[in-house]
Formats: C-alpha cells, sequence, structure tokens
C-alpha cells in the first residue's frame, strides 16, 4: 500500500473525530476552514461517521451493526476499542493493516494482511461509505465537501490499485445480505418511520437538514428534535405531500447510487433498494385517504 495514501487516510479519517484535528488536517491539506458549530452539525447533528448508523439493522449506533465491526477486530487478534466502527478509526485500521502488509517480508503474513484489509474494505467500510459522502456533501459546506472527495479519491485509489488476484468481493457483504427490507404497506406510521429512517432498510440516508428542507418543500411545519419525531409530524400534518417528497427524494438517491464512477455490485444494490422504496411510498400515497395514514 502506498506509504503516502496510509498517511491521507489516517489524515482524512481524524477529521471526523474532533474540530482540533479537522482544523489541522484541514491546513495542512488546504481545504476550507470548518468551525466547531460546523463540525458538530455535520458529525453529531446530521451525519454521525459510525458504520453501525448506516448498516445495522435498526439505523442507530450500537447494537448488531457495532458488533459486527467489533466482531472484525478480534478476528484479526485485536481488542476493539471503544467505538470500533468510527469512520477515523476504520480508515486508521485500514491504513495500519496495509502499511503492515508493505512492510513485512513474509509472504504468508504479507497475504494474511492483505486478506484482513479487503475484508475490512468489503465488509465494513465501502458498503457505508459512498452513501455517507453523498450525504455529507449534501449538507453544502465547501470544507465538509471537499473532505468528502478527499476521501472518495483516496479509497477510489485503493480500489484501483487492486490487483488482478484479489478483485472486490464474489457477493454482497454479509450486512446487506441481511438487511431487512420494507415493511408491508399496512405496517402503520410507527413501522414506516422507523424503516424510512433505517438506511440499509430504506437505501436512502434522511438526515436532520435533508428533513427541514423536504419540510419546505412539502409546505410543511418542521418539528425540531429527533428525526423520527420530526418525520412522523410531517406525516400526520399531510401523509400525501410528505409521501411525495420522501418518493422524490428516493428516486434522487436511486439515481446517486447507480451513477457512482465505476458502480459496483454495492452501488447497485443501493440503488435497488432506494427504487423499492420510492415504488412503496407512491403505492402507499396513492392508496390512502387524504392527510391520513394508519397509526
Amino acid at each position: 500500500m502506498n506509504p503516502v495514501r496510509c498517511e491521507l487516510l489516517r489524515a482524512l479519517g481524524a477529521v471526523a473525530d474532533s474540530p482540533a484535528d479537522a482544523r489541522t488536517v484541514g491546513r495542512a491539506l488546504g481545504l476550507p476552514d470548518l468551525d466547531g458549530h460546523q463540525h458538530a452539525d455535520a458529525f453529531i447533528m446530521n451525519c454521525p461517521p459510525y458504520a453501525s448508523v448506516y448498516l445495522g439493522p435498526d439505523g442507530a449506533l450500537g447494537g448488531e451493526g457495532t458488533d459486527r465491526v467489533a466482531g472484525f477486530w478480534r478476528a484479526i487478534g485485536v481488542a476493539p476499542p471503544a467505538e470500533p466502527d468510527h469512520l477515523t478509526t476504520l480508515l486508521s485500521l485500514y491504513a495500519s493493516l496495509g502499511q503492515a502488509a508493505a512492510e513485512s517480508r513474509r509472504a504468508a503474513t504479507q497475504i494474511a494482511l492483505a486478506r484482513s484489509r479487503d475484508a475490512l474494505l468489503w465488509e465494513h467500510l465501502w458498503p457505508w461509505l459512498p452513501a455517507y459522502l453523498d450525504a455529507v456533501s449534501g449538507l453544502e459546506v465547501p470544507a465538509l465537501t471537499a473532505w468528502a472527495g478527499l476521501i472518495r479519491m483516496a479509497v477510489g485509489a485503493e480500489i484501483a490499485a487492486y490487483p488482478a488476484a484479489r478483485p472486490g468481493p464474489a457477493r454482497l457483504p454479509l450486512a446487506l445480505r441481511a438487511a431487512p427490507g420494507m415493511p408491508e404497506a399496512n405496517a402503520g406510521l410507527g413501522g414506516l418511520v422507523g424503516a424510512l429512517m433505517t438506511p440499509v432498510r430504506s437505501g436512502i440516508i434522511l438526515t436532520r437538514r435533508c428533513l427541514a428542507d423536504g419540510a419546505g418543500r412539502a409546505g410543511l411545519g418542521y418539528r425540531i428534535g429527533e428525526r423520527r419525531f420530526a418525520l412522523r409530524a410531517m406525516l400526520e400534518q399531510d401523509s400525501a405531500a410528505t409521501l411525495g417528497w420522501l418518493s422524490r427524494e428516493c428516486q434522487r438517491w436511486a439515481r446517486q447510487h447507480a451513477g457512482r464512477p465505476a458502480a459496483g455490485t454495492i452501488d447497485r444494490w443501493w440503488a435497488g433498494r432506494a427504487a423499492s422504496t420510492g415504488r412503496l411510498l407512491e403505492d402507499l400515497r396513492a392508496s390512502t385517504q387524504p392527510g391520513m395514514l394508519p397509526g
């Protein structure tokens, strides 16, 4: 693994960890300024940088999503850190595995380390990172947009450098294979809201900023609070308008997933899931009485 890219990935990952690290790395890389408020708004309020949020079956920190990543740490013989699925931690681990493989003089060790790095990339990092970076870019903060672009380039260069003997995964990552789908149309408002807030179920990422913008587009009031509460309030105000906006949002995400450069099996899976959710929402909008959804 290219040593310069190792350090770049570590540095880029550190941006998501703390405002101080973000300032240091930003200055070194010539990124626009990112202040403490913008950092908190991005990485705490809108786009928490944890794999479990985007790959877990509940769309929340901890639980099965975190356990799966912690299991990977144990499998390579390392005690899981306090936040095993944090983006900073995962990028640092990926760089460390690549660096160790490059420095090892034993062929068997090189192969074992390379396989561990492959598993980390294809099972625990790449399945959520492109969509996550799209959500961060959607916040329209210049420093974050530039940061997301650099990560795309750095990880994309890693993938492009893979030898023919170690291509991408032959099948979908476990988190995607095991992901539950959307509930039935008659599952009720609570089930619908919960599924929409779970990216691996819906195929989309609904940030606080996205919900506030969506309320404005649908001509609805936006109730500040936890995202599930805010979306439920929108659906209760006007289900048809909210479902219409959500369906269009699914279509946008489907195009975004499918339109990534060199879109592969994982991107197509996300695109299909977002498109399927959009069709469900359209059907639900067409069959629901104006302004009403089952509780």
